[in-house]
């Protein structure tokens, strides 16, 4: 693999102190973020996204290329639990096979904005409407999920297993959850804001929206890196095969998606985009999600998974990865 796109990712600064925030808890630091904080810089960097990408698909307007990258994108997101459920079947049980497929379905907002960054400094261009792909690839894998539980379960619960929990089960919890939890909510409106107020909007929030966009994302990674180096001693609960999930799963999931975003026809940037979100886990959304719809599923596996495995993964090596095969293949 080429090294100048992998030395482009690891000296980006937002990265830099993700390792910064690793190294913290690695040598017993005190560095600490009071804990209101990454909430908050989580759903500023969604609020920023989210009307930049509606701005964006203001001024582009639709065309077929858009409507086609939605429906590739909510494709990928109902279809990646499927077989990554029938494989990870193979190890596990029904309960943490199907939540660990659904978190695998689903997205990463910081690695989509950390692959916007490394695009930045490439000076490659990307399409606003990536950011209405991000926000419907959060909830279809979700609902998968709950549907692959529901159907291979069945056979438990007719055996007098879980009752309890049969008769507690809401579906308009679970689409509520899906649907409108705090991160898609802000996302979408956000995009929904963009739309409306169009460049006017635009100018007036440009300052808030971007000009500090990278140091508060250079914030929430360090936070994240820190989260992540405390999150890996959990990984011994996982075993070698859920850890080979992890990271060649992603590879996977993204090598297909570059193959759909050849198919139709996107840019550099877009394909990008779409093959990190294809290779992305979600460790806020689901995880919540799943801890009120699988119960009987281990958090410890799935959100290690996620947070310790696939996303520094991603934004160390993935997205530099999948850089290059776009480019050895043309797209």
């Amino acid at each position: 693999m080429n090294s100048s796109p992998l030395l482009s990712n690891i000296l980006n600064p937002p990265v830099l102190f993700f390792f910064l925030g690793m190294l913290a808890i690695f040598l017993q630091s005190d560095l600490e973020i009071p804990q209101p904080l990454p909430k908050l810089f989580s759903l500023y960097l969604l609020l920023a996204i989210g009307f930049k990408g509606g701005y964006e698909i203001e001024e582009s307007a639709i065309n077929p290329e858009i409507v086609l990258t939605l429906l590739a994108a909510i494709f990928m997101a109902s279809v990646v639990p499927i077989y990554s459920f029938f494989i990870l079947k193979l190890k596990l049980d029904t309960y943490n096979a199907a939540a660990i497929a659904a978190t695998y379905g689903s997205i990463s907002a910081v690695t989509f904005i950390t692959a916007q960054s490394f695009l930045k400094v490439l000076n490659i261009d990307s399409s606003g409407h990536m950011v209405a792909a991000l926000a419907l690839m959060e909830s279809p894998a979700i609902i998968v999920g709950i549907v692959l539980v529901r159907f291979f379960a069945k056979s438990q619960l007719e055996a007098g297993e879980g009752e309890g929990k049969a008769e507690k089960f809401s579906w308009g919890e679970v689409l509520r959850e899906a649907f409108l939890n705090g991160s898609v909510f802000l996302l979408i409106g956000s995009v929904i804001v963009g739309i409306i107020t169009g460049e006017k909007g635009w100018e007036k929030l440009h300052p808030f929206t971007q000009d500090i966009f990278y140091g508060v994302l250079s914030f929430f990674l360090l936070d994240m890196g820190m989260v992540a180096a405390r999150r890996i001693k959990d990984l011994r609960n996982t075993g070698l095969f859920l850890i080979a999930f992890g990271i060649f799963m992603p590879v996977f999931n993204a090598i297909i998606g570059i193959f759909i975003s050849k198919l139709i026809g996107m840019s550099e940037g877009n394909a990008l985009l779409f093959a990190v979100l294809c290779a992305s886990a979600s460790y806020i959304a689901v995880p919540a999600a799943m801890r009120m719809t699988v119960p009987e599923a281990n958090p410890s596996l799935y959100v290690s998974m996620a947070l310790a495995i696939t996303f520094p993964f991603n934004i160390i090596v993935g997205i530099p990865l999948y850089f290059n095969i776009i480019k050895t293949i043309g797209v």
